[in-house]
């Protein structure tokens, strides 16, 4: 006898969908958005919207540019993302801090967000230290349970910050050459002098995994799953790089020899020059993957599902030579990704992590093979289905099942950007007249321009991909006005915020239909 099949929007109900919406892109005041109260009102928000899943971009702290794809380290949290609402709340700063936060901007300002935040931390790490009220005692407790727990990469992300903060933010490899190259004397004395910012920064480190476990805790309850985004490289200057330089490719004093980026393609001529160095993959193996188990196990601390991103780069990379000004001529190298995934799908600390593979771009049959050795799902985006070729598996009739659809993702137009031909890369307006056509053409109908954006949502969520993930842009039915990231454009990404209010209940509603309409959630 078979069992009854689970209904769905339970949790063994294999289709569903949800919202992507990065943390620093919720509303409220303090610069960007973070962890505190309308993080919560978000969930609520996705569950009245029948969504099972919410997807953030990369959560490490950020650097110039903002990017959450280079950040100073890819296992710590981001210092912005700490609520100071919750720091109120835990008794270790008073109500009247909330009176001196910046007014809600229109778009993510993460220097007024730097200014405000940065000395509240510190006041609050203050009192931690030097209030004696045994209010206080069991977080004290917590904290040293943190720091005594995380270790391993804590310690070395705390001196990291901590000397970088007193080098005037250079990058490591201009410190002096004892700190630079980890002269152990050197790192011995730096642990001293610099002591109590060592303790600041882990101290911040305890209250982001504090309040992100606290909103996984609330998520799990509504039955909305946190998928979380691995960026393939990391940024050079990191704790990462700088702690275990063995792992990467570099000259001794630290400098690339080869970086990473992506041949020219449909974003850019010259293609995309990223800067990130390398991996000794030699090395990597030699010690079985170490580095990336630790990754891995850290990212499934936080999320319920991984989503891997630049797959394609696990099976060849594109290699670049170090002074190179553009990605035009690099080469391709082969990566083991068989033997990495193998490793982190057996060990027991990695066997447990739901992978999604970021398949896009250049996709050859060695990068399909490695994704369906392990059966991970891939990813196929909407608005690329609708080109010259029209037996392309990325149109919905295509979709399979293990496949996670998206209407638009963070480094792309919005879907209505897209639709109404807004400037794209090298896409002529030709060319989106007839995708706008073919479009039309599949609905049977030229959609209502107030509903446009909906006419798209329905098809993914009535393909056959097990998950769908919406930008919340896509669910506003904004325009380019509202993207996230444009590839090779090195200023103004990375800004987008909802404000107050604008994610309604009539989206939301319509959002549900669609949910209930294709059994993604019950009804």
């Amino acid at each position: 006898m078979h069992g009854q099949p689970k209904l769905p929007g339970s949790s063994d109900w294999p289709r569903h969908s949800g919202l992507l919406c990065h943390i620093t892109s919720l509303p409220g005041p303090s610069g960007c958005g973070d962890l505190g109260p309308e993080a919560y009102r978000f969930l609520h928000q996705l569950a009245r919207g029948g969504q099972r899943a919410w997807q953030v971009l990369p959560i490490g702290p950020t650097g110039f540019g903002d990017s959450p794809y280079q950040t100073a380290s890819v296992l710590g949290g981001n210092p912005l993302f700490v609520s100071i609402d919750q720091l109120v709340a835990d008794g270790l700063l008073s109500a009247e801090v909330l009176r001196s936060a910046p007014v809600e901007s229109a778009e993510a300002d993460f220097a007024a967000a730097q200014a405000y935040k940065w000395p509240l931390l510190l006041r609050a790490f203050d009192r931690l230290r030097t209030d004696e009220s045994p209010t206080l005692e069991p977080l004290r407790r917590d904290l040293a349970a943190f720091s005594s727990q995380q270790h391993t990469w804590l310690d070395d992300y705390a001196l990291f910050m901590a000397i970088k903060e007193e080098q005037a933010l250079r990058p490591w490899i201009e410190w002096p050459t004892p700190l630079r190259d980890r002269d152990p004397s050197a790192l011995s004395e730096a642990r001293g002098r610099l002591a109590a910012r060592l303790d600041l920064h882990r101290f911040v480190q305890w209250l982001f995994e504090r309040q992100w476990r606290a909103l996984r805790h609330a998520a799990t309850t509504l039955g909305i799953e946190l998928i979380g985004d691995v960026p393939i490289f990391v940024a050079h200057d990191s704790v990462e790089v700088w702690s275990s330089r063995s792992q990467f490719l570099l000259h001794p004093d630290g400098q690339l020899k080869v970086q990473a980026g992506v041949p020219p393609d449909y974003f850019s001529k010259t293609g995309q020059l990223w800067g990130n160095p390398l991996y000794d993959w030699a090395a990597m193996q030699a010690d079985g993957f170490a580095f990336w188990r630790q990754r891995i196990q850290r990212a499934a601390s936080l999320f319920d599902r991984v989503r891997i991103d630049h797959f394609r780069g696990f099976a060849a990379h594109w290699e670049i030579p170090a002074a190179d000004r553009t990605a035009e001529f690099g080469r391709w190298v082969e990566a083991p990704g068989q033997a990495l995934f193998e490793v982190l799908t057996s060990h027991p600390d990695t066997r447990q992590v739901r992978f999604i593979a970021e398949d896009l771009g250049v996709i050859t049959p060695d990068v399909e093979l490695l994704r369906d050795r392990f059966a991970f799902p891939g990813i196929r985006v909407l608005q690329f289905g609708f080109g010259d070729d029209d037996f392309y598996d990325g149109r919905p009739w295509a979709f399979r099942k293990n496949l996670v659809a998206y209407t638009s993702t963070h480094d792309n137009s919005t879907i209505m950007g897209w639709y109404r031909g807004e400037p794209e890369g090298t896409r002529t307006e030709g060319q989106s007249r007839r995708e706008r056509d073919k479009v039309n053409d599949y609905l049977g109908h030229v959609p209502s321009p107030d509903y446009a954006h909906f006419s798209l949502i329905r098809l993914v969520m009535g393909s056959a991909a097990e998950t769908v993930i919406i930008p919340v842009q896509d669910v506003l039915g904004l325009g380019n006005e509202a993207r996230m990231n444009t590839p090779g454009q090195p200023q103004g990404n990375w800004r987008f915020r909802l404000r107050s209010g604008q994610l309604d209940d009539r989206s939301l509603d319509h959002l549900r239909h669609l949910s209930q309409l294709y059994a993604r959630v019950s009804r």
